[in-house]
């Protein structure tokens, strides 16, 4: 009877230890001591989202939070029930890369009735009083680098032109691609009125330019279409692209008909996000320029401003009048992106360690 005692107690402390293991619902394996954040991004189809949500849970859970990551794939219904799951789970905050920055509103309030704290990734969340903080990178300036830079290529500074370009918007329901735009077009609009730069296609404005979703294949269609409606015998010299993806479908597009062939020089092609794709077209001399935002550093902030408002203190911001989400100005903390090209792809990416030379194929 002891023996069988002794058995039976031993099994006894082998279900609770089990049950004791078996109680965390970490991604990644966190004790969860400190709570529990929902992490909600858009899609695993841009390599850049992918980083985002792994860099936050290796920092959340660095902090003993565990978390709960989930991607939508770029279907607002998918990210609301994401949202909502979440909120049914417990968790106390949640970060957001909003697909459509206006469809949340309905379950930011159902997040508040339930005392859970959002912070807004990268992109804006509209229409709604309960969004605490907006971590993000100074968007303006990312289209003023993309714009500078194809001023800077072309000459036109130095007064050189007339040359074609056509412009690439980002998607509508992301309240970045504005920035972005407006940001390019605070460079590239006094040359386009002085006839230096040239749109044949007419389309200056973003209702005509946007790309929905960032889709490449979208952008490759469009890009497709202008060039047998405007370049039949006129060459295109440039290209204002907000987002690699977009690019590469550009890229696609012009290469289809001849671009980069003998001597038919490609076209000025600006990007965002330094994706590898990308970052190894620019050293083959295809993309031009990307806008490198490195999105470690804004994982880590995210992150910062998550536990200030859990920790009911006040979260480190450096703009107090920018984002106005319709509701209240967003407190917020812009960091500060960087132009890469073939001539600091180094520098900037493999000295970083954002890549390897091996993953950059040099």
């Amino acid at each position: 009877m002891k023996k069988y005692s002794l058995i039976m107690l031993t099994l006894a402390l082998v279900l609770i230890l089990s049950a004791c293991g078996n109680n965390n619902s970490s991604s990644g394996g966190s004790n969860g001591a400190s709570g529990k954040v929902g992490i909600a991004m858009p899609t695993k189809s841009s390599e850049r989202w992918v980083n985002d949500g792994n860099n936050m849970v290796k920092e959340f859970e660095k902090l003993g939070y565990s978390t709960d990551l989930q991607y939508a794939e770029d279907v607002v219904e998918n990210q609301v029930s994401q949202i909502e799951n979440m909120i049914t789970k417990g968790v106390n905050a949640i970060v957001i890369a909003s697909i459509d920055g206006e469809a949340l509103t309905d379950v930011l309030q159902k997040a508040h009735d339930a005392n859970v704290k959002i912070i807004a990734y990268d992109r804006l969340i509209k229409k709604s009083e309960y969004v605490d903080y907006y971590a993000t990178f100074d968007n303006f300036k990312v289209g003023v680098l993309q714009g500078s830079y194809i001023e800077e290529k072309l000459g036109l500074k130095d007064g050189k032109g007339p040359f074609n370009i056509e412009l690439f918007g980002g998607s509508p329901d992301d309240n970045n691609a504005y920035f972005f735009f407006d940001g390019a077009m605070s460079i590239l609009k006094p040359y386009i009125d002085s006839g230096k730069l040239v749109v044949r296609s007419k389309q200056l404005t973003m209702d005509q330019v946007a790309t929905l979703r960032w889709d490449g294949a979208a952008a490759q269609s469009r890009m497709d279409n202008l060039l047998s409606a405007n370049y039949a015998s006129d060459n295109l010299d440039a290209v204002l692209s907000p987002y690699d993806g977009i690019s590469i479908g550009v890229l696609s597009s012009l290469k289809g008909i001849g671009y980069g062939s003998g001597d038919k020089k490609l076209p000025v092609v600006t990007g965002q996000d330094a994706e590898l794709a990308s970052a190894k077209s620019i050293l083959a001399g295809e993309q031009t320029q990307t806008v490198f935002k490195d999105t470690r550093e804004l994982a880590k902030k995210a992150v910062d401003m998550t536990e200030s408002v859990l920790k009911g203190t006040e979260a480190e911001v450096n703009d107090t009048t920018t984002y106005d989400n319709g509701v209240k100005i967003v407190p917020s903390y812009l960091l500060e992106p960087v132009s890469v090209d073939a001539t600091n792809v180094d520098k900037v990416l493999v000295e970083s360690g954002y890549y390897t030379k091996a993953e950059l194929g040099e």
